[in-house]
Formats: C-alpha cells, structure tokens, sequence
C-alpha cells in the first residue's frame, strides 16, 4: 500500500525502512509538514502518515478526501491535533500508535525532576566555566517527598514505580483507578488535595476538554510555595501564563516541561538561525529553575522502532481488512 509519510525526519525514514522489509509498503518520504500545500506530493497515497506537530482540521480532512486518502496513519499516541469528526464524517480511518514505550516518558519525566532537583544544568556549566564552587547547588532529597501522579495510565504507572523506588510517598488523580498504581501503595485524592499535598507533582494525562490548562491560576495557587512541577503529557495541560505568575510568586518551585502550549512552530525544527518571537516561551528561558526539552520524552532506540513497527502494522490491518485494532473512534 501507497503510504505518504510526512514530516519525515531522518529516524523515521531509518525505522521505518527497516520494519518495511517485512511489511512491504510503498513509502514516499515527504520532509515537509502536512498542510494543504505540501498534501499535493501525497498524490495517488490512499495512506498519510503524519506527525504529532501536524494539525489537520476540517478543511485539510475535505482536501485529503477530495484526493483519495482513505486512512491517516499517526506516528503518535496523541491525536488532538486531528479533528476527528471531520475524518469520520469524511470516511477517513484515523489509527494512532497507544503502546510505544510509557518507560521512555516516564524515566524523561525523571531526567527532568532530577536534574532540576540537583541543579545539574548549572553545576555542568560551572564546570565547563572553572568554577567548581558548590553555593547554590544545594538539592533536596527526593525520599520521603510526596509526589503527586496526575494520570495513572500506563506512563503514569511507570513513574510512579520510579518514584516508589526513590522511597517516595505517591498520590494519584484520574477518573479510573489503576490497581497495579494501588499496589504500590499509591492513594487517589481528589485533585484540588493533591495540589495542596504534594512536594512534586507530575502530568500523565491525555489532552481533553477537561484536562485543557487543569493546571491554571487556581490550580497553582491551592499548591504549596515551592512545589516541583513536571509535564511531559501535552502541552495545553499547563496554563503558560499562570505558570509564569506561579514561579514569580513562588508557588512552583521547579518546572519541568518537555512540552509546551504553543510549540507547533518551534519543536522539531532547527530555528537557531532565527530570532525568537514566542513571548511567553522566551520568558519561561530567563528562569533558573526551569527546564524546557523540546518534545523529545518519546526519542529512544526503542520508542521510535515500536512507532514506526506499530504504524506499518496499523496500515497492514487497514490494507487487509479495512479496519485496524488502533482506530481511534468518536465515543
């Protein structure tokens, strides 16, 4: 089957060549974004294969349709940038890739924490700079911090038995308790308790309409002065500015963001060469106790094989029976 991959940056063309060998699909590697001027070169595809950081509303979902695409194949978990009604309506399959790799996000998720909680962004450049003094490098102890785990799906399962492991006492938030999380000795609070309880709180959970900016103005300030915030779900989860507020009041004590509300046109691409005009962004740069990676919790060995094994194999699904196990559906 005829499949447009675009967005293609040089892993995905190596992974998906390789698990192509046995699939067997006709791949056209399309660098550029998905949009209504690049869809074009996906001509005669009836598969798109697309990205995280490609939107597609209603009127690309009528221009694909027009063109034959039959099937959007995501190589993501996430699927809030499709409007999925106008590809139902259009008879568009959209299939997503749910089980990659929740250990790749869940140890990000802790890359992130410690690094902020001992301050090894700025002791490396110390280092580099000769200055191996320790005065302002004093970290704290992660055991017998509470953490709260917004979301305790299968990403946030894992962190919390990475947290669990440091010695740290867990609280949960998610309209599903996760038994294997309760095992662990984990206890589901209502949220607004988890804000006023937890040392550290981390967010695992999906993009909806509930979850968009749960993390607002008064969110931050139920939290206790000082509290160590992570995000490596989606980035609209977070309310920027009041997360700005919050850490020039104090509230939140670290932030940790491997994703960021408005990064469409900044994660992925290289914008070195360019002046950066994302104001809010810019601002959240000039704070110490901040770390921003750029979408990267997903980018192991393993995570970016299983994604482009598991989207070949959804194809392979909708080529033989014209569905597939990963269909997203409209509930």
């Amino acid at each position: 089957m005829k499949i447009a991959v675009f967005n293609a940056k040089p892993y995905d063309k190596q992974y998906l060549a390789q698990h192509n060998q046995q699939c067997r699909h006709q791949l056209v590697f399309i660098d550029a974004h998905l949009d209504s001027n690049s869809l074009p070169q996906a001509r005669g595809a009836p598969v798109v294969s697309l990205f995280v950081n490609d939107p597609v509303d209603d009127k690309l979902i009528q221009q694909m349709s027009q063109q034959g695409v039959q099937m959007l194949a995501l190589r993501s978990a996430g699927f809030n940038h499709v409007d999925l009604e106008a590809a139902h309506h259009a008879g568009i399959l959209v299939a997503n890739v749910p089980d990659y790799s929740p250990f790749a996000v869940a140890e990000h998720a802790t890359a992130l924490l410690l690094s902020l909680v001992r301050h090894l962004y700025s002791a490396q450049n110390r280092i580099r700079e000769g200055n191996y003094a320790l005065s302002g490098l004093m970290g704290f102890d992660l055991h017998g911090k509470t953490v709260g785990i917004v979301g305790t799906g299968k990403i946030g399962l894992c962190f919390a038995r990475i947290m669990h492991g440091f010695g740290c006492k867990l609280l949960g938030s998610d309209p599903v308790e996760n038994p294997q999380c309760k095992a662990l000795g984990l206890v589901y609070v209502p949220l607004e308790e988890l804000l006023a309880t937890a040392d550290i709180i981390s967010l695992h959970c999906p993009l909806l309409p509930a979850t968009h900016h749960l993390i607002d103005a008064h969110a931050i300030d139920k939290m206790r002065p000082g509290t160590g915030l992570i995000n490596t779900a989606r980035g609209p989860v977070i309310d920027t500015a009041a997360a700005i507020a919050g850490l020039k009041s104090g509230k939140i004590g670290l932030l940790g963001l491997d994703v960021y509300e408005d990064e469409a046109p900044l994660f992925f691409d290289d914008h070195s060469d360019r002046m950066l005009l994302d104001d809010q962004f810019a601002r959240l740069l000039t704070f110490k106790n901040v770390l921003v990676t750029a979408h990267q919790g997903f980018f192991t060995q393993e995570a970016v094989s299983n994604i482009a094994k598991l989207t070949l194999e959804n194809v392979t699904q909708f080529e033989n029976r014209g569905d597939c196990d990963n269909r997203i559906r409209i509930s």
